[in-house]
């Protein structure tokens, strides 16, 4: 189904009203796999239709899935009743006028193409190319998404997306690895479970390791997680302005080592790139850490309405679910540095710990960047420059602005990293991240043996 008719339906339903309509649809499908067999085979063909009213200044939302015309009226009706029962909203820059977003990649024939029977194989490969057992799926899509409003934007995007994540577990043993492209003949899941049961192997006989703050390296997996949870209030204007952001207050600061810069590029075709964002104005690569040095943040219009200070939107406008936390950045990098290899990194480390990936993690202070969490699935100690035993899964809390402020060093090459979690609408996005050493990770302590 193409989405940018449903959206011109939905605001012809809208009759008499200011409206916009933002339509995302889906086709996709995940295998899952467990021990020695794909199992839980998903399969989604969906369409969402978010209507937003405008009426004297008030706004209302409605979304459904009802694509027919008297779904459609339904929708009208309900956003339309939304809008007389709210409040005027204070600085409301109104809809978005038209605007030409940008030529990007991200859409390739092979993967929209994929059916379940090649999901389930690419599956497979993963199982058959290790005798470890693992734990995982493959999955690919294909999303369009499209916008339509009375202020004249008709915009749509088609993306396709595919990611193979592998955890190798046994009994006192585990390791993980994954990969994301917007071509599915990118990855290798093959290669995946290998690279899992390669670190899993190398676990078993974990050891504790006592609360203290260490010199470490972060894998690729771990960084563009921490820089997830980090950059959802930091590196979005409206915490900004609502002072809640570690970022408020010191825009034109040094406050990270030289070497860190991050940037959030939505056009870079090594990431899963996007044209415009959920208002229809157009994506921009945005600096927000260069050479050590806060730059700025990601904005939409109605935060740039509010600074009343020059802002402009970046294109970072949320979908209506996430529309109260106001923009965040969705396409993350951080630049790579000098190392050919991890093992390097370590050299530089000299004697810490080796950390694959974090899980659980939790912000204690955005305004400080303080976050918590636990390492998993391939944790060890590095002594004398080389990783050694392997070590629990172990407890940790981390200011990451003290984390990123003295960085020994970091891998040339840059890793994807998912940070879809495919249980809501799908709308693929990632970092795009190096492994990196740091001076300072603090384990506050000890937790569950790896494995089974």
């Amino acid at each position: 189904m193409s989405a940018l008719p449903v959206a011109q339906d939905a605001i012809d339903a809208a009759a008499g009203d200011e409206a916009e309509a933002v339509v995302l649809t889906e086709r996709s499908g995940l295998a899952r796999f467990a021990g020695r067999e794909v199992h839980q085979p998903t399969l989604i063909d969906n369409v969402v239709v978010t209507l937003r009213v405008v009426r004297d200044g008030k706004v209302g939302i409605a979304a459904t899935n009802r694509v027919e015309p008297d779904g459609l009226r339904e929708l009208a009706r309900r956003a339309g009743q939304a809008a007389d029962s709210s409040v005027a909203t204070p600085g409301f820059p109104g809809l978005a006028p038209p605007a030409d977003p940008p030529d990007v990649q991200g859409w390739d024939e092979e993967t929209a193409a994929l059916g379940p029977d090649e999901q389930a194989h690419r599956a497979a490969a993963a199982i058959a190319a290790t005798t470890t057992g693992v734990y995982g799926f493959f999955t690919s899509g294909e999303t369009e998404l499209a916008i339509a409003s009375t202020a004249g934007v008709r915009t749509s995007q088609s993306m396709t997306d595919a990611t193979t994540i592998v955890v190798a577990a046994d009994r006192g043993c585990s390791g993980y690895a994954e990969a994301s492209s917007w071509r599915a003949r990118s990855l290798d899941p093959a290669a995946v479970a290998r690279e899992a049961a390669e670190k899993a192997s190398r676990t078993n006989g974990a050891a504790a390791a006592d609360p203290a703050r260490y010199r470490a390296v972060l894998e690729p997996y771990a960084i563009g997680t921490l820089l997830e949870y980090f950059g959802f209030d930091s590196f979005g204007a409206q915490a900004l302005l609502e002072e809640r952001s570690y970022f408020s207050g010191r825009i034109g600061q040094r406050a990270f080592d030289e070497k860190v810069t991050i940037v959030d590029d939505a056009l870079d075709p090594r990431g899963l790139p996007k044209a415009f964002d959920f208002e229809g104005m157009p994506k921009q690569r945005v600096p927000l850490v260069e050479d050590g040095v806060i730059r700025g943040v990601v904005w939409d219009r109605a935060t740039a309405a509010r600074a009343s200070n020059g802002a402009h939107s970046t294109g970072h406008a949320p979908p209506a679910s996430l529309l109260a936390h106001g923009p965040f950045p969705a396409a993350l990098q951080m630049t790579g540095g000098d190392a050919e290899s991890i093992e390097e990194l370590a050299e530089l480390v000299g004697d810490g710990i080796y950390v694959t990936r974090l899980h659980y993690l939790s912000v204690v202070d955005p305004r400080e960047g303080v976050i918590t969490g636990m390492t998993r699935d391939g944790t060890f100690r590095i002594r004398g420059g080389k990783v050694a035993e392997p070590l629990v899964n172990l407890r940790f809390t981390v200011s990451v602005p003290e984390l990123l402020a003295d960085v020994p060093g970091l891998t040339r090459d840059l890793t994807l990293v998912n940070g879809s979690d495919f249980y809501g609408e799908r709308y693929p996005f990632g970092a795009l991240v190096p492994a990196l050493a740091t001076a300072s990770f603090n384990v506050t302590g000890s937790g569950s043996r790896p494995g089974l």
